[in-house]
């Protein structure tokens, strides 16, 4: 049995994550480290490793005078992170639904339960759940350079996908394609899986297409600009780590 232990820099990273994808944090906002480390009760040194992540995750973007800020969805990156999830992520499901051992067949269908539970009570952590159930799907067969590629285009495509959700029923639309994929990845219906896999991940694109075309440019971050530290419901503390 192992014994994993989250850091007060773990903790910061998912409080942060959260509200970024939760729009809590406006795109363009500065945060304020002195404020936020105040408010989740640690030291500039874990928060400042969150934020790092954050970074290298596409989530934050930073200047040397601005500090870190959220930086504001890009129609040309929703095109480029998809694309490639297009090139890659239909073929190496098909091909890991041939691999699939009993156990592997199992989590695929326990990532979409907890998923669809999610979604139907508006539950937090959707996108996370989302990307849990796309990489079990191209997980077997032990192509771990392919796996690592597909993991690394969800997490740049997470604030797209919590984008895509927002209008009514899109939610719906998109549990009955998970479903119909499974489906065709669990009969090993390679041709099928490469299909319909592809049809959702290429109609999630012309949504988002239109969405982001439809957003309205945000200003320029000014040091007035809402805080990650003022844009919370209550203060949070963390548990030290021992």
């Amino acid at each position: 049995m192992k014994i994993v232990t989250r850091t007060l820099s773990d903790q910061a990273f998912e409080v942060i994550r959260e509200r970024i994808l939760s729009t809590r944090i406006p795109a363009l906002a500065p945060i304020r480290q002195d404020a936020l480390a105040e408010e989740l009760g640690i030291s500039k040194i874990p928060l400042r490793e969150a934020l790092a992540r954050l970074e290298q995750d596409g989530l934050l973007s930073s200047h040397a005078n601005r500090g870190y800020f959220v930086p504001a969805l890009s129609a040309d990156q929703a095109e480029e992170v998809f694309a490639l999830r297009l090139k890659i992520e239909p073929e190496a499901a098909a091909a890991a639904s041939l691999d699939a051992n009993e156990e592997q067949r199992e989590t695929a269908r326990a990532a979409l339960a907890s998923l669809e539970a999610a979604s139907a009570t508006d539950g937090p952590g959707i996108v996370s759940l989302n990307r849990a159930f796309h990489l079990a799907l191209v997980q077997p067969g032990g192509r771990q350079v392919t796996a690592q590629l597909v993991e690394r285009l969800h997490v740049l495509a997470e604030r797209y996908v919590r984008k895509h959700l927002e209008p009514e029923g899109r939610d719906a639309r998109a549990d009955n394609e998970h479903r119909a994929i499974l489906e065709a990845w669990l009969a090993r219906d390679t041709r099928r899986v490469t299909a319909l896999l592809g049809q959702h991940i290429a109609l999630t694109l012309d949504d988002l297409r239109l969405q982001l075309n439809d957003t309205a440019v945000a200003p320029a971050p000014t040091r007035s600009s809402s805080t990650a530290a003022s844009a919370k419901p209550a203060p949070r503390r963390f548990a030290h780590a021992k």
